[in-house]
């Protein structure tokens, strides 16, 4: 017998399908759901009701960097409704002026979600707040931060500019003390370009034309905004990173305003209990002892949990923080290299997850919602994610990091084609964006290794691969570096022999890669097996038939038949990882283990699961 999804908003005759096998489904879906301003989206999931101008994504959007205060919250979300207008890129901005249109920040202007649909490759983002006295008191300075804004963002706080960012998939912030009025509401204006695939910028699977394994843009403000006050000088980013030994963290902090003179002090807390301290010049990395450690890994999520002060003369500005205890490298097991992690080899079976949304694009419309793709991988026996070239929003890291997957961060690319068409100054961008990449996401526990390139998209020589893997490196030795995912797949450039991980791609595979002299191996992409469910695709496109299947039954004998090839010859060979295709169906492709709007699991989760945990089991779970 077969059990029900658990997600509000399936109906019966779900239900009932589920039970068939989907073998007499060939109707539609009957969906009435709307938006919150009344628009029927193309496709809704289970919590597009649940989005509103009230409450869109309203939880704190920093978790490693926190100073909400549960008596007296000190930070504004700025989540919500915004002015909005299409520009040409001609104009100044409309300072003062009210513009017509509405946009619900922070929902992509072309979802349903955001109120607009459309894309334009220009706009201009409006709204004015009131400051609370007590964000200034004291000397206290008034931050407004991004979470991220596709691609090229002009602040403006009452006509004066106060930051320029580039980059769609990184976080930015700005003192806007000095451009504040004494009294009364605050004009904020955001001017966008977003030119999608039309310039050689980062742009992932975006396209303003989307069709295939290309999807709908995602253009503008995607991530939070929000306020929030602090000290002249004060803490803009803690890493806990893991020493060999494991049993300590070394904590580096990067600091806004002057560091002359000030000092940190951190203290680990398990469970509630001070479990080690440490202090010093905050401009130089601590060494955080931690007794009794307890390691973080897949079976074992533990995260400690961090108070962290930063004194400078009379100021202090304190935050919360987390991290797990691990480590991740390549070692020798039975003379070949594996991934090992905390020492042990394990088995990195992985789903490609690319982050998509019927009703938000790349904007998950609730932290439920963004929670559940992770808990659901989680569920169907998984132990890692390959995030496939997007970067989430920092509370997906920490559903990752407290649900227990282990994360391969894939770089954005850029648009395919590109890679003879681009100047020195793209090449340029692309390498400044992958540090910012790492430097905004390596304090994460569950991102164990990066991957520059994907199928050699973007990637201008076979050098480039192993020159980027070098830099990540060198900026980050403490995680993987798979220099170039599909080393084998669609170009004539090929193998890079750089990094840390061998990786092919075999559709339907898998493939069976061995280690090499210096890395480990791993199927980087395989399965894609089909099963488009009537009514729970993406409107106008149609059933891909490769790799198709018939049923919901044929769909998880395939995937069993799949995975057991991994167990019984991959493991055997040397083989550390694989990435299966997909979590879930995304417009084009419907290849994934749940439909697009996550209302159906289209395979028998138990026997997922069984697999998935015997392949792992046979490849040395740690």
């Amino acid at each position: 017998m077969m059990s029900k999804i658990n997600v509000r908003g399936a109906s019966a005759w779900m239900s009932m399908a589920l039970a068939m096998g989907f073998a007499s489904m060939t109707m539609a879906a009957s969906d009435q759901t709307t938006t919150w301003n009344g628009k029927v989206p193309p496709l809704a999931t289970p919590w597009t009701a649940d989005v509103s101008p009230r409450n869109a994504l309203p939880d704190y959007p920093r978790p490693q960097l926190a100073r909400p205060s549960l008596e007296h919250p000190q930070w504004i979300s700025l989540n919500g409704l915004w002015q909005y207008a299409p520009s040409d890129g001609q104009g100044v901005p409309p300072f003062g002026q009210t513009l017509k249109d509405q946009v619900l920040v922070p929902y992509p202007i072309e979802s349903v979600l955001s109120g607009v649909q459309k894309h334009s490759d220009y706009m201009f983002y409006r709204r004015q707040v009131d400051i609370p006295a007590a964000f200034t008191a004291h000397g206290q300075r008034v931050r407004l931060n991004f979470g991220a804004v596709d691609d090229d963002a002009t602040v403006y706080i009452n006509g004066t500019q106060v930051a320029h960012h580039t980059g769609g998939y990184t976080s930015f912030s700005a003192d806007i003390t000095q451009a504040l009025r004494p009294h009364g509401p605050q004009e904020i204006i955001v001017a966008v370009h977003a030119p999608v695939d039309g310039a050689n910028v980062m742009v992932g699977k975006q396209r303003l034309k989307p069709e295939g394994i290309f999807y709908t843009a995602a253009s503008g403000i995607w991530q939070s905004v929000w306020l929030e006050p602090v000290p002249c000088t004060s803490l803009a980013q803690l890493n806990f990173t893991p020493v060999r030994t494991l049993d300590a963290f070394t904590v580096t902090a990067t600091l806004h305003g002057r560091s002359e003179g000030a000092t940190l002090h951190v203290t680990a807390y398990a469970d509630g209990k001070t479990v080690g301290e440490a202090s010093g010049p905050a401009g130089h990395a601590l060494h955080l002892a931690i007794a009794h450690p307890h390691l973080w890994s897949p079976n074992d999520p533990f995260l400690y949990t961090f108070k962290a002060t930063l004194t400078r003369g009379d100021q202090r500005d304190e935050v919360t923080s987390y991290a797990g205890l691990r480590t991740i490298a390549i070692g020798k097991v039975n003379g070949r290299n594996r991934i090992v992690l905390n020492g042990k080899p394990t088995f990195l079976l992985a789903t490609l997850d690319q982050g998509y949304w019927p009703d938000g694009i790349y904007t998950a419309p609730t932290d439920a919602a963004l929670k559940f793709d992770i808990q659901k991988t989680k569920d169907l026996g998984f132990n890692t994610i390959r995030k496939h070239i997007k970067v989430e929003p920092a509370r997906w890291y920490y559903w990752a990091d407290r649900i227990g997957l282990m994360v391969w961060q894939d770089m954005p690319a850029l648009p395919t084609g590109s890679n003879d068409k681009l100047s020195d100054a793209d090449k340029a961008a692309f390498r400044a964006n992958v540090s910012a990449i790492v430097d905004q996401l390596k304090g994460e526990t569950s991102i164990i290794g990066w991957i520059p390139f994907n199928e050699g998209w973007g990637q201008w020589s076979i050098p480039a691969a192993a020159e980027l893997a070098a830099q990540i490196k060198q900026r980050d030795p403490s995680r993987l570096v798979d220099a170039r995912s599909g080393a084998n797949c669609c170009d004539t450039k090929g193998d890079p022999h750089a990094g840390d991980v061998y990786d092919v791609h075999d559709y339907q595979g898998p493939g069976l890669p061995s280690p090499d002299a210096t890395r480990a191996a791993i199927d980087g992409e395989h399965g894609g097996l089909t099963l488009g469910i009537p009514g729970h695709v993406w409107p106008n496109t149609p059933i891909n038939p490769y790799g198709a299947v018939k049923d919901r039954a044929a769909l998880t004998d395939g995937y069993v038949a799949n995975t057991a090839v991994l167990r019984d010859k991959g493991v055997p060979k040397g083989m550390s990882g694989s990435v299966y295709t997909q979590i879930t169906d995304v417009e084009g492709e419907h290849n994934g283990l749940f439909t697009y709007d996550r209302k159906i699991e289209k395979v028998d989760e138990a026997k997922v699961r069984a697999i998935n945990e015997a392949t792992i089991r046979a490849g040395g779970q740690p």
